[in-house]
């Protein structure tokens, strides 16, 4: 997700404005979705298809009803499965530049490339675990991905007077000397002292993510429960990505909807205590479910997706985020298929046992008549 601007949105109780897209883009036709999935169609695999009517699982994304929409601000080419295998390095013959762990050439998936290979999360500070538990973001991650995960440990912030201080402790990474000294660094932040409220400069955190990346790592993401900033002029940001590093840092401050933030002032947040607290943690568990994946896809080679509504799908402010699916469209899921090597319908089980755990009510009832269409064994 981009920077969040002072951008504001005429309103108008006459009529809705039309919100016009990116200038150069061009909405794909149904039949260039369905091309970009990877198959002839009349050879579509059940596990990506849909309906021949009404589209049941599948619908176009919805035009831009905001100035701040992603597709009313970028003009996206999308990426089509073809594309993917084009471009993806992790389907090379070669070992990435950066990979230091074995390596078979003749390996077909990504696990079968990299045995050893692991996806990363970092915590980087103190989250309260009431609000979320990292084990079921992991939990969710492997069943989302079907890679292995693991907390990365060993990272902190320390508050030091006004300062903010970026501890790394070495015992924790399986690549380093045990022995090596903790390592600290001041971060850039800025702060308010009416409100209290801290941001840290995004580009303060990120080049330590690859300086500390474990061996057998795959891709490593740090999550903090700071908020995060990139420009003087940024609201916020809500992460970055180092694509060819294979890092990247988010805040899931924001995700939180007991919280209100303005539309003007970056350190102007307040506290809204309506909310019921198992709403509120279903709820940060949910967002931060979706962004976990989102950004894992991306270094994982996946761009945004302009085929279809699905959890690839970009997003210019939050409440555009909030709104998206946490499910792979047919064309993202091909190519997640195509890496990772998974049983699709296996697939959808575990996450729909998950969705039904932590009363994901839209997701799992999606997911169950999912599988009811595909167990048909019925051709649409």
């Amino acid at each position: 997700m981009p920077k969040e601007g002072l951008k504001r949105t005429k309103v108008t109780t006459k009529r809705k404005l039309h919100v016009p897209y990116a200038k150069g883009y061009r909405p794909p036709s149904q039949e260039d979705a369905l091309k970009a999935i990877g198959f002839k169609p009349d050879r579509l695999p059940l596990v990506y298809s849909d309906t021949k009517e009404t589209p049941t699982y599948f619908s176009a994304i919805p035009a831009p009803s905001s100035i701040d929409d992603w597709l009313a601000q970028y003009a996206e080419e999308g990426q089509s499965f073809s594309k993917y295998l084009d471009e993806n390095p992790w389907f090379s013959n070669r070992k990435l530049k950066f990979m230091r762990q074995s390596f078979n050439p003749k390996g077909k998936t990504i696990s079968q490339k990299y045995p050893n290979g692991k996806i990363y999360i970092a915590k980087i500070g103190a989250f309260n675990s009431k609000d979320i538990m990292f084990s079921d973001l992991i939990d969710y991650v492997q069943r989302y991905l079907g890679l292995p995960v693991e907390v990365f440990e060993g990272l902190d912030i320390e508050k030091k007077g006004s300062d903010l201080i970026l501890t790394e402790d070495p015992s924790h990474n399986p690549s380093k000397r045990q022995s090596a000294r903790v390592k600290k660094s001041t971060l850039t932040t800025r702060f308010n002292s009416v409100s209290k409220h801290v941001q840290i400069n995004v580009d303060s955190i990120l080049p330590r993510m690859h300086l500390i990346m474990p061996d057998d790592a795959l891709c490593l993401i740090g999550l903090t429960p700071y908020d995060l900033y990139g420009d003087e002029s940024d609201l916020f940001v809500a992460g970055m990505a180092s694509g060819n590093r294979r890092v990247a840092i988010f805040s899931l401050l924001r995700y939180d909807p007991a919280l209100t933030f303005s539309k003007e002032f970056w350190y102007d947040i307040k506290t809204n205590k309506k909310i019921k607290q198992e709403e509120r943690h279903r709820l940060i568990l949910q967002r931060s479910c979706k962004l976990v994946v989102h950004e894992l896809c991306h270094l994982l080679g996946l761009d945004h997706c302009i085929y279809f509504r699905c959890c690839m799908n970009g997003s210019g402010h939050l409440a555009e985020d909030f709104s998206q699916p946490m499910m792979l469209c047919p064309v993202d899921l091909h190519k997640l298929h195509a890496l990772v090597g998974f049983d699709v319908l296996k697939r959808y089980e575990s996450l729909l046992e998950f969705y039904k755990k932590h009363l994901f009510t839209e997701e799992a009832e999606w997911t169950s008549q999912r599988i009811k269409f595909i167990s048909s064994n019925v051709a649409p």
